[in-house]
């Protein structure tokens, strides 16, 4: 069982099925989750599972984004604009920087993916983020200093470069059966991460934004950015046309 921090108010727990898993086993699991109130989510086991794995280029790109000179608040009111209940980067700073860090390794190994060096080198220096008063922010009484943001600020572009590759990420997991089905993606990340409840969750977002619209956004980005790779669209939006 994954729990997510903090447990008291996260509602998910992802049951993992690893191949040898028999369905006792996840009866049980199931039984027990929803005992004490919490949502299960039933993933197959694979490198960061459905929540970590559609968080972490979300939270790559806000440093990218960083890296650029945009204002971190900015990058932040971004997502939240988006309906994000927080921005990547207080996100990091939430979690704390060396959970990050360690999740980036992982992930990294698993998906060829480079491990912010922001990231290690403040952990090196103990800004931990909320836990040690100090991360990309300084926290007071428990939340961050941010500078004002202007709303002209925030563009569709910066959106896209947030979001988009986490939808990306949900693809790519549906099409690996990670998960079941869309329904059962779309609820573990509204309920494992927030993402906007409104929308749906990334894969309904995609599909009223439109699926094409979705892979022409990501093939742009690609093209347009350096090292833009990192948004070549995956192969599973093909099964999700029509």
């Amino acid at each position: 069982l994954h729990f997510f921090n903090p447990v008291t108010q996260l509602p998910l727990v992802e049951v993992i099925r690893c191949e040898d898993t028999n369905q006792e086993a996840l009866d049980i699991a199931f039984g027990f989750v929803k005992t004490i109130g919490k949502l299960p989510l039933e993933c197959r086991s694979s490198p960061g599972f459905v929540v970590n794995r559609l968080l972490a280029p979300y939270m790559a790109e806000a440093m990218y984004l960083a890296k650029e000179g945009i204002p971190l608040a900015v990058i932040d009111r971004a997502a939240e604009d988006f309906g994000m209940p927080m921005g990547p980067i207080e996100l990091i700073d939430t979690v704390g920087l060396d959970i990050a860090m360690g999740v980036s390794k992982v992930l990294g190994e698993a998906f060829d993916r480079a491990v912010p060096s922001e990231i290690s080198n403040m952990v090196e220096r103990k800004e931990l983020g909320r836990k040690t008063g100090k991360g990309f922010y300084k926290w007071q009484d428990g939340k961050p200093i941010k500078n004002i943001v202007e709303p002209a600020m925030i563009t569709q572009s910066l959106i896209d470069r947030l979001i988009l590759p986490l939808v990306n990420e949900a693809a790519a997991c549906l099409f690996e059966g990670v998960v079941k089905d869309d329904d059962s993606l779309d609820a573990g990340v509204i309920f494992g991460t927030g993402f906007a409840p409104f929308r749906g969750g990334p894969l309904q977002y995609a599909r009223e934004r439109g699926i094409d619209e979705i892979v022409n956004a990501l093939t742009s980005l690609a093209r347009e950015l350096p090292n833009g790779d990192r948004f070549e669209p995956h192969p599973g939006w093909s099964n999700m046309r029509g």
